[in-house]
């Protein structure tokens, strides 16, 4: 067997300028390298696998609808209050106007009434109960679908106040004389105007419309001047409201109901819109009418001051947002509140302001849980109708039969 011979000894390489101590130094270094490698993972750790506290006994789990139980409407609303993020809103407003409709239920005893109020000090007459319920809504609600939802509420007597804005009562009217129709969002606004053809979002309304419109209303803004005239009647926006609501006997209208159940409307800003339009042209054939808005803020904020409770519901901002809010201010804040609107808070606005805002005012009470669904009020609301009222109408009080 041959042997190989041994390879020659090589002598261990240094780097220059390195000796034997430097090299002792060099592990020690590796050796604090490797503890410090270690602090840092164990750090890490300690931030990703973070030790959890128990959340509170009876927390809800997430969980949403299994659609293996077959299509079950009622139970898939019902999953939205485990669902999370705008969901989950969505089940906390129902919960929300439920609780209004249960104050608004519960019986009054006849002691307590005669107590509070020997006499029915409400201007607007309405039979007082446990919870004393605002609507409001922007004219859009109307001039969609969600008109007849409003007025389902309203021909059951399920709402006792209605704040609006010029169109949300104009276009009521008008769909009684004639028809708005689906369009799209992206029809060119310089091709709709030589046809006379108004668009509102997605929807188109023929001015042909608001011709028939003012055909109808010039006689009774007429008869309006008349009895204002002769009969010495004060006119004021909830006034005409209510007259226009009869004069148009149509039950299709949101008004028409209102009229007829006795439930006040308040649009401050009655004139801005068509129905301002027709009564500027009319003040120069027949001047005179008056409308006094004073009475108006009178009747709406003694709603709020006479009510036991008081539950807000608004669709949209603006205007219509911060008058009912405004008015439960005078009896330090609603018991019960539910916005729907897409409105954002950075810009200050009020309609993007959330309900605790209106806590710091005191139009909304420190005890109350108030809840905003950040939607589109056209795919909420029948949701929230049929999850709510709907389901108590055999309880809640129906349509008068007559005048």
């Amino acid at each position: 067997m041959i042997i190989p011979p041994e390879p020659p000894y090589k002598q261990p390489q240094q780097r220059p300028g390195v000796t034997g101590r430097g090299r002792g130094i060099a592990c020690c270094r590796d050796r604090r390298s490797d503890m410090m490698a270690a602090d840092f993972t164990g750090k890490a750790l300690d931030a990703v696998l973070r030790h959890s506290t128990s959340l509170p006994e009876g927390t809800p789990q997430v969980r949403g609808y299994d659609f293996n139980q077959g299509v079950d409407y009622n139970a898939l609303l019902q999953s939205y209050y485990t669902s999370g993020f705008q969901a989950t809103n969505f089940g906390k407003a129902v919960h929300e106007i439920n609780a209004m409709i249960e104050k608004k239920l519960e019986p009054q005893s006849p002691d307590e009434e005669k107590e509070e109020h020997p006499i029915n000090l409400n201007p607007c007459q309405r039979e007082r109960t446990g919870c004393t319920i605002f609507l409001g809504y922007t004219s859009n609600m109307i001039s969609s679908g969600i008109r007849e939802s409003i007025r389902y509420l309203v021909q059951h007597n399920m709402v006792d106040v209605l704040v609006t804005t010029a169109g949300g009562v104009e276009e009521d009217l008008i769909k009684c004389l004639a028809p708005t129709y689906l369009g799209d969002f992206n029809l060119k606004g310089r091709e709709l105007r030589p046809n006379g053809i108004n668009r509102i979002g997605n929807l188109l309304v023929p001015n042909n419309n608001y011709c028939q419109f003012e055909d109808w209303l010039m006689p009774i803004l007429d008869q309006m001047v008349l009895e204002q005239n002769t009969e010495g009647v004060k006119w004021t926006p909830s006034k005409m409201i209510a007259r226009l609501g009869k004069e148009i006997n149509n039950p299709d209208s949101v008004y028409y109901w209102a009229q007829k159940n006795n439930i006040p409307v308040f649009s401050p800003a009655l004139t801005d819109g068509s129905l301002g339009d027709m009564i500027y042209f009319h003040s120069y054939k027949n001047p005179g009418l008056v409308l006094d808005i004073v009475e108006d803020i009178r009747r709406l904020n003694l709603q709020a001051v006479l009510a036991k409770r008081s539950g807000m519901i608004i669709l949209g901002g603006g205007l219509i947002k911060h008058h009912i809010a405004n008015a439960n201010l005078m009896r330090n804040g609603a018991d019960f509140a539910v916005y729907v609107n897409t409105a954002q808070e950075f810009d200050g606005s009020d309609a993007g302001a959330r309900p605790d805002e209106a806590v710091s005012w005191g139009k909304i009470r420190m005890d109350a849980h108030p809840v905003k669904v950040h939607a589109d009020a056209s795919l909420v609301f029948p949701l929230l109708v049929a999850q709510t009222f709907a389901q108590k109408i055999g309880v809640l009080a129906t349509e008068k039969k007559q005048d």
